[in-house]
């Protein structure tokens, strides 16, 4: 009798082990403790509000008017990070222990996942492809522009694109690429070197007055190629005119022109866009064209800047030919990455 009355003074709570199950559950009472009641509901509308927000955000961003500081393209232009308002909308909302909070945190993750959730895949291809191609801005003032185009030369493009040349350097671009392509061609500030012969090459009107686009056609194995670099005009975020792209928005509806008139089945353009396969100021180059990086490639591919890549605004796009793989290549002395797709180029 002596041994059964200890056993019940313990079970009750007495100087004895307590029982696993027991100290889970008042745990789980300790955390739990004050998400009871309406507060439950009550805390976190504006939390909530934030998260139908954002979501709108995302899936509205084409209809945000550009009439006041081009405000639309700058939302597309970096799109994707708006993403990175999510997680502190959730850790807000479990300090604030709110059920509405948490809840309607699923709205943006559903919205930002159905936009940019394949391109969380690696859709590149290990194999496939006939003909690859490069393009890098080397940037006009690259302190070394002769390692510069070793790095690029050692991706094993067969054709490869130059912007923001230097007239100064072109000669040094010239030397140190001779060995790996056999045929060039430089116009204006954009070059084209390609281990194929090149023809029919030619300067594009972007509506600048000075040029930074061509056009030539590469003599591939399996077939022709019209492939086209630009370097279209830089954009700027500033505080008193917002989102300055005018001009570039100018030259995209002339390098879209110039594109949908081209002849041959088998288009790639090559080149420093400066916009996102997002922003609808690029529709005239977007809307008939892929980009290869969308179509088969890893990740984002962010290009630009060098150092915390935050856009993709580097392109490469095609249209008749078939993209099979993308990729971003190391960095090199600018302050953008190169980047690099493999084609399946179709018989002419």
């Amino acid at each position: 009798m002596a041994q059964q009355a200890y056993i019940t003074e313990t079970d009750d709570g007495g100087s004895g082990s307590e029982p696993r199950s027991t100290r889970l559950r008042r745990l789980r009472d300790r955390v739990t403790r004050g998400w009871g009641g309406r507060g439950l509901w009550r805390r976190g509308i504006v939390l909530a509000l934030c998260s139908v927000l954002t979501a709108l955000v995302m899936l509205a961003h084409g209809h945000i008017p550009n009439a006041i500081g081009n405000l639309g393209s700058l939302v597309d232009t970096f799109l994707p990070w708006v993403g990175v308002l999510i997680p502190f909308l959730i850790v807000l909302g479990l300090i604030r222990k709110s059920a509405t909070a948490l809840i309607a945190a699923v709205l943006p993750v559903a919205v930002w996942l159905n936009l940019f959730g394949g391109l969380l895949t690696d859709k590149t291809a290990a194999t496939g492809g006939d003909l690859t191609v490069a393009t890098h801005n080397v940037n006009a003032d690259n302190p070394d522009p002769s390692a510069t185009a070793r790095d690029v030369a050692a991706s094993g493009a067969d054709v490869l694109a130059l912007e923001e040349l230097k007239a100064s350097e072109v000669s040094t671009y010239e030397r140190a690429l001779s060995a790996t392509y056999r045929h060039h061609a430089v116009v204006g500030t954009v070059g084209l070197w390609s281990k194929y012969p090149l023809s029919e090459v030619r300067a594009v009107d972007i509506r600048l007055g000075w040029k930074r686009a061509m056009r030539a056609t590469v003599a591939a194995p399996t077939g022709r190629v019209a492939v086209y670099v630009a370097h279209l005009p830089s954009v700027r975020v500033k505080l008193e005119a917002g989102f300055t792209a005018r001009q570039r928005d100018k030259s995209a509806d002339a390098l879209g022109e110039a594109i949908a008139g081209e002849r041959l089945a088998n288009v790639v353009l090559l080149g420093d866009l400066n916009g996102t396969m997002n922003d609808r100021a690029l529709r005239a180059v977007t809307s008939q064209m892929r980009s290869t990086q969308g179509a088969v490639g890893s990740g984002f591919g962010f290009s630009w800047p060098a150092s915390f890549p935050m856009a993709r605004i580097d392109q490469i796009m095609v249209k008749g030919a078939e993209p099979e793989s993308s990729w971003t290549l190391p960095a090199t002395a600018s302050d953008h990455l190169p980047i690099a797709a493999r084609v399946r180029v179709a018989e002419d």
